[in-house]
């Protein structure tokens, strides 16, 4: 007998186990919650562990949001040796002595703080014609990839001792740490490839709050339930607008409505609760918004059911 489903709306940050695949951690939660509906917000490979932000139920509808969020990493690379695909799964294709200094290994990590450009790996679930560039790996199969312009805006050492460095990096969306490690390698003319990768942050979710499957597991359901965030963290860098209840009405039917602000590509959208006793007052969530040319423009609207389920907060 299947197990009944329920709806259930927020955020769930995951610590990601080894070797699991994003929807391996992602179906496993969604059982565990009991949830509906839900979706992770980007691949972390079977590689990496660390944060993945598990969206539940109308969470869902703010993925991208955190799907475009810098990310931030702790890598380990294994210097001088070169193995296909980047990372120590792969075959090796080529070993070289190690002689690059501190200061060497320093000046070649500050070449990738920036604007820098990296092709996507074979390994990568970057899809071309509808099929993720793994499965063509997997296949034998080489695809011709474009270089696609990221962002590394940190990038510290935590370690280097011999064959091995640890490093910190904070990143754009759309980062490949693996290829990372190999630019780095071919910089200091030894090579390198990725021997572990540990996400730290996603977005303003941290690995501090993040709960590994197992110990999800050993809580019952009100426990599990009292870790979801809210649905509004997924925005909580975006700047929030307060209408009255006349407006959020007409804001929920996808009406515009002008406003006294400046243009903002994202912006959370609040109304009064239906609670008017509360003092001070409380307000909720009702979706996601645009501002351009003074109008408040309606992108993610959440249903009234949806609404209700979620419980008001004071702004």
């Amino acid at each position: 007998m299947k197990t009944p489903r329920r709806p259930l709306h927020g955020v769930l940050l995951l610590d990601k186990a080894l070797g699991w695949s994003s929807n391996d951690a992602l179906k496993k939660a969604k059982g565990l919650m009991r949830a509906q509906k839900a979706g992770h917000t980007g691949t972390l490979d079977p590689l990496a562990t660390g944060v993945l932000p598990i969206c539940l139920g109308a969470a869902t509808k703010f993925a991208q949001a955190q799907i475009d969020a810098d990310k931030s990493y702790r890598a380990t690379l294994h210097l001088g040796i070169t193995r296909v695909g980047g990372d120590r799964e792969g075959e090796v294709i080529e070993a070289r002595p190690v002689q690059a200094s501190r200061e060497a290994i320093e000046a070649a990590c500050r070449r990738f703080i920036g604007p820098i450009d990296q092709v996507p790996p074979m390994q990568s679930a970057l899809k071309v014609d509808g099929k993720p560039l793994y499965a063509y790996a997997r296949a034998g199969i080489h695809i011709d990839r474009a270089p696609r312009r990221v962002q590394i805006h940190a990038l510290d050492i935590v370690e280097c001792h011999d064959e091995r460095l640890v490093i910190d990096v904070v990143c754009s969306k759309g980062t490949y740490i693996r290829t990372l490690a190999q630019d780095i390698g071919a910089a200091l003319g030894c090579g390198a490839h990725l021997a572990a990768l540990r996400r730290t942050a996603s977005g303003a979710f941290g690995i501090a709050e993040a709960i590994t499957i197992d110990a999800l597991a050993a809580l019952d359901e009100a426990q599990r339930e009292a870790l979801l965030k809210p649905c509004d963290t997924l925005l909580a860098a975006s700047p929030a607008i307060r209408l009255d209840a006349s407006e959020a009405g007409r804001f929920l039917t996808g009406l515009r409505r002008r406003v006294a602000a400046g243009d903002a590509p994202l912006v959370r959208v609040y109304g009064p609760s239906a609670d008017t006793c509360d003092a001070p007052p409380a307000f909720s969530f009702l979706g996601s918004a645009h501002v351009h040319a003074g109008e408040l423009i309606p992108d993610r609207l959440l249903s009234p059911p949806e609404i209700l389920a979620l419980a008001p907060i004071p702004l």
